[in-house]
């Protein structure tokens, strides 16, 4: 069988099409509680200053960072199943929680927990395609179809939630939350992983230095890494800023964060499914790098406007980029992450992606506050294409010295490579 039928085939195991599931129902659930429940909440109930919102944010971004840093370690302990369905069960409490929220300062408060669960959940189910497989190709098609599930998930998820705050009231979208939370732990149950050999066994706290360290270790992984911050950081300002664009800039209701979110979630389905259809080759750091920029195009043309054509016309171009870029990054970490640290290097990217979100809600309200909303965001998206065209060097570069995705190399002797999958871990 040739390799590309080998990747194929693993795309139809039902280890494979469960983990999609359970990607699809928990981020529907996760989609529809941030965008309409969050977001809407704070802005129209509970009447958010870009201030405020930056804190609600900033809480959201700092713990869901200390709980993908647990999940890596987690991962590598105990595998990605185990760790899913112990996140989905414990978050439940947690997001029904937030219905609660009658001030701000309770919104921020009552985050703590939630966010802290979803990074955990989040870094788990990110974690899984490793355990999966160990074809690089494969790899590359799993990503591409857990990005589709997860970009499925913006369509119906914010979507629901329109229909929940329009018939039955905003509160109801953080039920949707928990129920799809427990749906989603009962889908993985029953999932097999393939056995890994532990590495560097000891405290959680020098597993989770490990894990930074193989990070950072070489080019080909750093790169990833640190550019997937890059892209964080203009979503991180429009974390903070985009329900208050749309409340003065564009001056609609909840239901539209619903609604452009959901076109949103169309442009990354057509762009994970673009993805999938790349030859190998193309999976590499310099598409990255071109893709990245697109990212900040896609954001100016979507926030410089006030005309709600526009707007839609630069989400879906902004979607479908997103598409491509987060699971190629997520695929180029699998790729070359050496075995035996899949959840700690995938927690340390989390954790940067989660720090990228944080750092713009330290200054982006008073930024808001001096030079309007709408400048602030266009600004964001010029300054991700600076950092991208100040990549591009690096990027040749690591192309040049790294192998291309589905050309398999052998690990040393020491650490073979089980494709075997087991009986659930």
């Amino acid at each position: 069988m040739s390799q590309r039928a080998r990747a194929r085939s693993v795309l139809r195991d039902p280890a494979v099409a469960r983990a999609v599931a359970a990607r699809f129902v928990s981020r529907t659930g996760g989609a529809a509680a941030f965008f309409v429940g969050v977001w809407g909440k704070s802005t129209y109930d509970l009447d958010a200053t870009p201030g405020q919102l930056a804190l609600v944010m900033a809480a959201m971004a700092v713990f869901s960072l200390a709980g993908s840093a647990a999940s890596g370690v987690l991962v590598d302990r105990h595998g990605p199943r185990r760790v899913v369905i112990a996140g989905e069960v414990v978050f439940v409490p947690a997001t029904l929680s937030l219905a609660l929220a009658g001030s701000m300062p309770e919104m921020t408060l009552l985050m703590v927990p939630a966010a802290f669960f979803a990074g955990v959940v989040f870094t788990a189910v990110a974690a899984f395609p490793p355990f999966l497989t160990d074809d690089d190709d494969a790899l590359h098609r799993i990503n591409a179809a857990m990005e589709a599930a997860m970009s499925l998930s913006f369509v119906a998820g914010p979507a629901l939630g329109a229909v929940l705050v329009r018939y039955w009231g905003i509160d109801w979208v953080f039920v949707l939350d928990a129920v799809t939370s427990l749906v989603a732990a009962a889908i993985v149950r029953s999932i097999a992983v393939r056995r890994v050999a532990r590495r560097d066994r000891g405290t959680g706290w020098r597993e989770l230095r490990e894990g930074f360290r193989c990070a950072y270790s070489t080019r080909a992984l750093r790169l990833p890494v640190v550019l997937g911050s890059a892209v964080w950081l203009c979503f991180g300002t429009f974390g903070a800023l985009e329900p208050i664009f749309y409340r003065e800039v564009l001056g609609t209701g909840p239901e539209a964060l619903g609604w452009i979110n959901s076109v949103f979630g169309l442009g990354l389905i057509a762009g994970s499914f673009l993805l999938d259809r790349m030859p190998p080759e193309r999976v590499n750091a310099r598409v990255m790098v071109l893709a990245g920029s697109l990212c900040g195009v896609a954001a100016i043309l979507y926030a410089g406007t006030d005309d709600l054509r526009v707007v839609v016309l630069g989400v879906v171009l902004w979607g479908v980029d997103l598409g491509v870029l987060f699971p190629l990054v997520r695929t180029l970490v699998h790729v070359n992450t050496p075995e035996g640290y899949a959840g700690r290097v995938t927690g340390a990217a989390e954790v940067h992606k989660q720090g990228g979100e944080l750092v713009p809600l330290a200054f982006v309200g008073a930024l808001a506050g001096s030079f309007g909303v709408q400048r602030v965001l266009i600004g964001s998206g010029v300054l991700l294409i600076a950092v991208m065209a100040l990549a591009a060097r690096e990027a040749a570069a690591v192309d040049r010295a790294a192998r291309p995705v589905g050309v398999v190399h052998p690990l040393p002797a020491e650490e073979p490579r089980n494709p075997a999958p087991t009986t659930p871990a």
